[in-house]
């Protein structure tokens, strides 16, 4: 037995590899500084203070079916993570049979108890530990993932619904400027004022307004659809489809370095996990090219149940104890093919962990691209709007003086709708930038303790993890 504990320790599992992280050490898309408070990872909807969005995204995390998925597969990889350990315990085990006598002169009834108790030398029972842990790893960071995705889309099809809505009571106004311009065109038409051709080109035109109002429409219909079914409704609530105001960011800031990124992110997290797998997989692997030791006994106790001797010599019991062991002799190529092959899966599970980083880094480093640049956009058509909104209370005053046209007015006010339909686009296309760069970023609420049942365990003995 001494020896072979030496060679369990010669032979246990190698440290898990390290995993570098190929993260920058700044983000080359910085956000400029803001007297604003840094924005929580956790609750990062909050900046757009929209009470209802907060509730949809309460009531989401709660009645979403993908998230009560994930949930229940974490508390299954739980469960048999809290086991894992178990077979190299000792088992007992009990039975009974009815043993008939060649001879057909006698019949027993056998009862039997069998101990074993296999030891996990050679890294068996750290690899079992490693797949175990690994297991439970990837189901913490697929609850985390569904959570990350679901609020991001939440909040997606939150602001395309408000901002549909916008569009259409903007593109209402519009519809009805050129209603009224196509009627004051045929009014001159009757005075001979215009040609023909041009009471055609207003009512094409009112056509064609007429027509817009089903883009926006259609969006309102979808949103408010999506949003059903990622908040587990089979229909929409009629709150929704009441007009609303849009989404506006408020002040915020990001606070988040690149090294946060691989604490964050749900994906970066799952290949972490694969790798702890693969490592876990290896071990096993190596192990079975070793022998298999362990500790056995039985009790076996009978007695007859018919005896056609003249004398019975029952009940009898037999004791026996001693090592189990199981040495692989003819089948040893093949599980050293095993290894190697698992060593492999271990090399590409930790590129797959680099690969993962990096996909992390790009996307946040485009996200905050399109937010610079929809940031942008947003003030320019601002500006664009607040002067067109200046010209068209000018065109008011000179109608209401009797120094314009009505017709002047018409276009000044469909100009100036035109430029809120351009500013509505931008600032949905800023707060949709902004919803990508946190779900890049990996942001959403934390599990909680009852979602996962207990906290994790998050303890490497070898220390070798990131």
């Amino acid at each position: 037995m001494l020896g072979a504990a030496l060679c369990g320790l010669a032979g246990c599992a190698a440290p898990l590899p390290k995993l570098t992280p190929p993260v920058p050490a700044q983000w080359q898309h910085a956000m400029a500084s803001d007297p604003a408070k840094p924005t929580d990872l956790h609750g990062w909807w909050h900046a757009f203070g929209d009470s209802e969005l907060d509730a949809l995204v309460d009531r989401a995390l709660a009645n979403n079916l993908d998230v009560a998925q994930a949930v229940e597969r974490l508390r299954a990889v739980r469960a048999l993570r809290d086991r894992s350990q178990a077979r190299y315990l000792p088992s007992l085990r009990a039975s009974t049979n009815d043993v008939v006598e060649p001879s057909a002169s006698a019949s027993y009834l056998l009862l039997g108890f069998d101990a074993s108790w296999e030891f996990g030398l050679f890294g068996r029972a750290e690899g079992t530990r490693r797949e175990a842990q690994g297991a439970l790893d990837a189901g913490l960071a697929d609850l985390r993932s569904a959570q990350v995705s679901l609020v991001a889309e939440v909040v997606r099809e939150w602001i395309e619904l408000r901002s549909a809505q916008q569009q259409e009571k903007l593109l209402l106004g519009i519809n009805q400027a050129r209603e009224h311009e196509w009627q004051l065109q045929q009014v001159r038409q009757r005075l001979q004022l215009v040609a023909p051709g041009t009471v055609d080109q207003a009512q094409a035109a009112f056509a064609q307004s007429t027509a817009a109002l089903a883009a926006p429409r259609q969006a309102i219909t979808a949103s408010a659809q999506r949003l059903a079914m990622l908040l587990g409704r089979n229909q929409p609530d009629t709150a929704w489809l009441q007009p609303g105001m849009q989404p506006e960011l408020g002040a915020w800031q990001l606070a988040s370095a690149p090294a946060d990124l691989v604490r964050t992110r749900p994906e970066i997290a799952r290949a972490e996990a694969d790798v702890l797998q693969a490592a876990g997989a290896l071990a096993l692997a190596h192990a079975d090219l070793f022998p298999s030791i362990g500790l056995g006994g039985s009790i076996d106790w009978s007695t007859d149940i018919d005896n056609n001797h003249r004398y019975a010599n029952t009940p009898n019991s037999i004791v026996s104890i001693g090592p189990e062991l199981n040495i692989p002799l003819f089948d040893w190529g093949i599980r050293l093919a095993a290894k190697h092959a698992k060593d492999h899966e271990l090399k590409a599970s930790v590129l797959a962990y680099r690969q993962a980083v990096l996909q992390g880094v790009t996307e946040v480093e485009t996200a905050l691209g399109a937010v610079q640049q929809q940031q942008q956009r947003e003030q320019h058509s601002l500006l664009a709007w607040q002067a067109l909104q200046r010209v068209d209370q000018a065109a008011q005053t000179r109608v209401n003086l009797r120094l314009g046209s009505p017709l002047d007015f018409a276009e000044s006010r469909i100009a100036a709708d035109q430029a809120a339909i351009e500013l509505t686009d931008a600032r949905a296309g800023h707060s949709l930038a902004y919803v990508a760069l946190f779900k890049a970023l990996g942001g959403a609420p934390l599990p909680t303790a009852t979602d996962t049942d207990t906290q994790q365990d998050a303890s490497t003995p070898d220390g070798a993890r990131r």
